[in-house]
């Protein structure tokens, strides 16, 4: 019985869950959820009952939500891998301060471009206008995270990658998604950074489950599992 990631399409954030999963290395499969597909399955409210993704089904039965939780859940299962920290350490904590930044203030700075993307009711001028205040708040996440990979390789320096290096190649995509600015040409650290994570097997092969494919991945992926197949492990 493996663990089971719902991960959500189109371009959401449990991209970096899936990403997580490969770098580990340990069986696992993935449930998709079309988010703009309504209503949601109901039987999803035993998963997550606030219908969001990503969410992870533990052997055991019991669901974890939120992307913070899942993924030190996950570097936690292999020490060997090095994706996460020693709890207690001060490696730690700085993996939980960077996680909780991009999980909060940079993944925000995105929500008034989500908005006026979606909602069709909007005029232009309100469009334009969350747009301002989306590209404001990019703008000073893209400045943080240029200045700090100015001379570090990953996240956390030290020349080893982690969940947080997961994470942000989930939602560092959506920068050129909502084509702000020229991201190679006004923070070309974090551009090369982005480029150097979209080239790694692993985010090759999350963009490919995304589209539907079926690409090989690390031999950890065991396949798709539907939520209504998964009914008895909710019960």
């Amino acid at each position: 019985m493996e663990l089971v990631l719902f991960y959500g399409v189109p371009a959401g954030c449990s991209f970096g869950s899936i990403v997580a999963l490969e770098w580990l290395g340990k069986p696992y499969r993935l449930s998709r959820v079309e988010m703009m597909e309504h209503p949601w399955n109901p039987l999803y409210a035993k998963i997550n009952p606030q219908f969001q993704t990503p969410a992870l089904l533990l052997e055991s039965g019991e669901t974890l939500t939120e992307s913070m939780a899942i993924l030190k859940h996950l570097a936690a299962r292999n020490a060997s891998a090095n994706l996460g920290a020693a709890g207690g350490s001060m490696q730690d904590d700085r993996l939980t301060e960077m996680l909780a930044y991009l999980n909060t203030d940079f993944f925000s700075a995105f929500s008034p471009l989500w908005v006026a993307y979606e909602m069709e009711d909007l005029d232009d001028a309100q469009k334009a206008l969350l747009r301002t205040i989306g590209q404001k708040g990019v703008v000073k996440g893209c400045t943080y995270l240029n200045g700090l990979l100015a001379d570090r390789e990953w996240l956390l320096g030290g020349g080893q990658r982690s969940i947080a290096d997961a994470y942000l190649s989930g939602i560092g995509r959506w920068i050129q998604y909502h084509q702000l600015f020229d991201l190679e040409q006004e923070y070309p650290h974090l551009a090369c950074y982005l480029q150097k994570l979209a080239n790694d097997p692993a985010v090759i092969f999350a963009t490919a489950i995304e589209k539907g494919e079926e690409p090989a991945g690390s031999g950890a992926f065991k396949g798709h599992i539907t939520l209504d197949a998964l009914r008895s492990r909710l019960a």
